[in-house]
């Protein structure tokens, strides 16, 4: 097959779909436009002819009803509403001048005059009564109203007759128009049928046997087959088609082997996770603490250390699990620092806050805070003459939580600053990264990835740092365990 035989072949594809699309989308839209423009016509008609016919039972019978009523003195004027229904009558009739063309406006326009008239007799009313107008003479008044309502009654019957005919012509057009859009519509539907089935035999023949090679390539990888390739196909689509494929299953055959690698490192990564968990420094201090103060005679700091360390690991293992509530990942970041508080009593301060109410049993991955609070006492406030005080806060913002680790300790230069947050940034989201040189504990590196990893997210911590001392902090949505299971199911899957 020649290169220029391939080219008219897609050209032919392009062509074909361009050409029907057209056959079929022209009497489709030309059809849809004349229906909406009539119908928008038709509805408007209807909607005026509804708020006309609203009118006239008040114009008609009762304002001259209320009027009698304010006559024969079981309504005062004030209490009767004919200002406001005059007004109401008014403003709709200006609204439909406003909204009507052709002959029913000058029916309209007649009714708003006549609504002038009618409301002078209405004022008439209202200060005859004032001022004791004779009983027989108000009534030839409220005669007058009711002559006059009458009156705008016709004229709105009329201009109602109007619209009914004007409608039944708009109808009558919109029918002849859908008619021969219809009969056009079905005249290039058969036109356009009979150019594709001509277009796709043609098609068809060409790259038939093209395709039949390349499903055998495919179902043979599906089988498991990924060392089977695809032949030179001959067509320069398919032929490209055919190196993705082929791409494809280089790629599946790398991965395979990369997975199985990647699953001994993730599984070195979390017995090395585990074992930084558990600090045996840390508990070698705090049992020797707790022994201190039993010799010491201070039982009650006995049972809060013991309880202290109890929530620690306790929480810290979780049985396994990755997710925790938030209120017990608060609960262990107090336990870590009401311990160090044993030890450092002189250098360390703290204060921890508590979950708002409805956001305890939120979940969340678990010790994302420690780690931070470890490195604020070690690294800020150890260093720092007179010690400090370690502030943990959260903040619900919307969907997301805000976390912060705040210290008042010495703080970091701004190189020293910038040299982490380079780390940070540069970190590659792999189980690789945990197993660097240097990668050890929970440091801020192994936070960050965590975070990154678990949320998916492009950042994790944000540090900020300065002489009055260093803040890092973090967001995550909020997540029920019901939406962390879906989730991680769906990740699973993929």
């Amino acid at each position: 097959m020649t290169r220029s035989r391939l080219t008219s072949i897609v050209g032919e594809v392009r062509q074909s779909v361009i050409t029907i699309a057209l056959l079929l989308t022209i009497p489709v839209v030309t059809g849809l436009v004349t229906m909406l423009l009539y119908s928008g016509r038709y509805q408007a008609m209807i909607r005026r002819m509804d708020r006309a016919v609203e009118l006239k039972p008040a114009v008609e019978a009762t304002l001259a009803e209320n009027m009698f009523s304010v006559v024969a003195g079981r309504t005062a004027f004030e209490d009767s509403g004919a200002e406001k229904l005059i007004g109401r009558v008014n403003e709709t009739l200006d609204a439909l001048l406003a909204e009507t063309r052709g002959n029913g406006h000058l029916q309209l326009t007649v009714a708003r005059r006549t609504m002038d008239t009618l409301e002078q007799y209405i004022l008439k009313i209202r200060d005859g009564m004032a001022e004791g107008m004779p009983i027989d003479e108000a009534e030839q008044i409220v005669d007058e109203i009711r002559d006059v309502g009458r009156l705008v009654a016709d004229m709105l019957d009329a201009f109602i007759g109007q619209e009914i005919t004007d409608a039944t012509e708009t109808s009558a057009r919109l029918g002849r128009v859908m008619m021969s859009v219809a009969v056009g519509e079905a005249l290039l539907l058969i036109l356009g049928l009979g150019y594709s089935s001509l277009a796709m035999g043609r098609l068809t023949r060409n790259i038939r046997s093209a395709l039949s090679s390349l499903e055998e390539t495919v179902r043979r990888i599906a089988e498991g087959d990924l060392g089977n390739r695809a032949d030179d196909l001959g067509v320069e689509e398919l032929q490209e088609l055919a190196e993705h494929i082929n791409q494809m299953a280089e790629r599946l055959e790398t991965l395979i082997a990369e997975t199985g690698r990647n699953q001994e490192h993730l599984a070195k990564a979390e017995l090395r996770t585990l074992q930084a968990q558990i600090n045996p420094h840390f508990l070698y201090n705090t049992l020797d603490a707790i022994v201190w103060q039993a010799e010491s005679g201070r039982s009650e700091e006995v049972v809060r250390l013991t309880r202290s360390l109890s929530d620690f690991f306790r929480i810290s293992l979780s049985s396994g699990a990755d997710w925790i509530p938030v209120s017990q990942e608060m609960k262990h970041v107090t336990a870590y620092l009401s311990i160090q508080q044993t030890r450092y009593r002189d250098i360390l301060q703290y204060e921890v806050d508590s979950p708002p109410e409805g956001l305890e049993s939120v979940y969340m991955l678990k010790l994302l805070l420690q780690p931070l609070v470890e490195n604020a006492l070690y690294h800020g406030i150890k260093e720092k003459r007179g010690g400090g005080k370690i502030t943990v806060r959260m903040r619900p913002d919307g969907a997301l939580m805000r976390f912060s680790v705040t210290d008042t300790g010495k703080g970091m230069t701004p190189e020293r600053l910038a040299e982490i947050q380079k780390r940070l940034d540069a970190e590659k989201l792999t189980v690789q990264s945990a197993m660097e040189p240097g990668y050890s504990g929970f440091g801020l590196r192994n936070v960050d990835m965590r975070i990154r990893l678990y949320y998916h997210k492009q950042k994790g911590l944000k540090i900020r740092s300065g002489p009055e001392g260093t803040e890092i902090s973090f967001v995550i949505p909020i997540r029920s365990r019901e939406e962390i299971g879906q989730e991680e199911g769906q990740h699973g899957a993929r």
